[in-house]
């Protein structure tokens, strides 16, 4: 019958409970009371466990053959920290700084102290510095050592000591490959860019800046107050892909704000747009605008980052940090297809004045 639980459905249940613990989804019979499904676990009295060989639980048989045959894994596969202390190295001060701010966000809303405690034991094997920051947000210490044992994950009939970790060090301290800060940006192929537009939109600020990025492979959405289609400056109808009741920035790579008066005017009074901006601009991504558009980035709570517009080309992008503010429209096209390939511009990261 398909579907993740067929084998509750009474005419299929075996004779012998299955204990999978599964939960949720398609033709769910069974009703959980516990408040985990995980092992291990110290908030549901231990369970659900692995039976051992005592209760039932199951052993290899050791037949006589030209030797004996076991069930065993090499030990490479106890070497559980050496790749993500790699990746950790190898990450730039934003992403590490990434990093932390997850690790805090998850850990932050466990309510068992005992578990957080246990995880900062577990980071500290990766990374003791991070261990360490990670323990300061959450109103910790690092241990000394982390709980033993680590691995909870091992046969019935083996000795937990053998199923340890291995610490070992890789050869490879760091590697660029793993960093999105590092990695090569030439292509903005996929890449989702969105157009903030409006009612009395200048048509070529749009159609021009549009053509390039498909051109290069990019996918362009335009996003407006409300679906259908905005009428331009010189009433040609421009179809709406998104309404901004539906559409979050965090959906985009980078954003564009073309010109047209009355465009501009209603875009710098909308919330939904100035909320779209402040997000963009604080999870570092491009910003283009037409220098018509030049009061939406106003309204901003970054607008005052912006200069205001000069010919001179050191100002065409703002303090090299992504945020492009321009009248020529092939100039604009251009420069917002170079920035988003840069993918994130992470010296933002050091000036955190709004949540996001």
């Amino acid at each position: 019958m398909g579907g993740p639980n067929f084998q509750e459905i009474p005419i299929n249940r075996p004779v012998v409970a299955v204990h999978n613990n599964q939960r949720d989804g398609h033709m769910r019979q069974t009703i959980n009371k516990g408040r985990s499904s995980y092992n291990p676990n110290s908030i549901g009295g231990g369970c659900p466990f692995q039976a051992g060989r005592l209760q039932g639980g199951f052993t290899s048989y050791a037949e006589k053959i030209d030797a004996h045959k076991i069930r065993a894994r090499s030990k490479s596969f106890f070497d559980h920290f050496s790749q993500a202390k790699l990746f950790y190295q190898s990450q730039s001060d934003p992403e590490k700084n990434h990093i932390l701010s997850a690790f805090t966000f998850e850990l932050g809303k466990c309510e068992t102290e005992e578990i957080r405690q246990r995880m900062v034991g577990i980071i500290s094997l990766i990374d003791r510095p991070l261990a360490t920051a990670v323990a300061l947000n959450l109103g910790l210490q690092v241990p000394a050592e982390p709980a033993k044992p680590i691995n909870h994950l091992r046969p019935a009939d083996v000795d937990p000591k053998e199923y340890e970790p291995i610490i070992k060090e890789s050869p490879l301290k760091s590697s660029k490959a793993l960093s999105t800060a590092f990695t090569v940006k030439d292509s903005i192929k996929t890449r989702m860019i969105a157009f903030l537009v409006a009612d009395g939109v200048n048509a070529q600020s749009v159609t021009v800046v549009q053509k390039a990025l498909l051109a290069q492979g990019a996918v362009v959405h335009i996003i407006a107050p409300r679906l259908g289609f905005v009428t331009a400056e010189d009433g040609t109808k421009i179809p709406v892909s998104k309404s901004l009741l539906t559409v979050a920035s965090v959906l985009y790579d980078a954003v564009y704000v073309p010109g047209g008066a009355k465009c501009v005017a209603a875009l710098a009074v909308d919330p939904d747009v100035i909320h779209f901006l402040n997000e963009s601009y604080r999870h570092c991504k491009a910003i283009a605008a037409h220098t018509q558009a030049e009061w939406v980035l106003k309204a901003t709570y970054f607008g005052q980052k912006v200069p205001s517009y000069s010919d001179k080309p050191a100002q065409a992008d703002s303090q090299g940090a992504g945020v492009i503010l321009h009248a020529d429209l092939e100039v604009i096209a251009q420069q917002f297809i170079n920035s988003i390939k840069q993918h994130r511009f992470w010296e933002r990261e050091m000036t955190r004045n709004v949540p996001a």
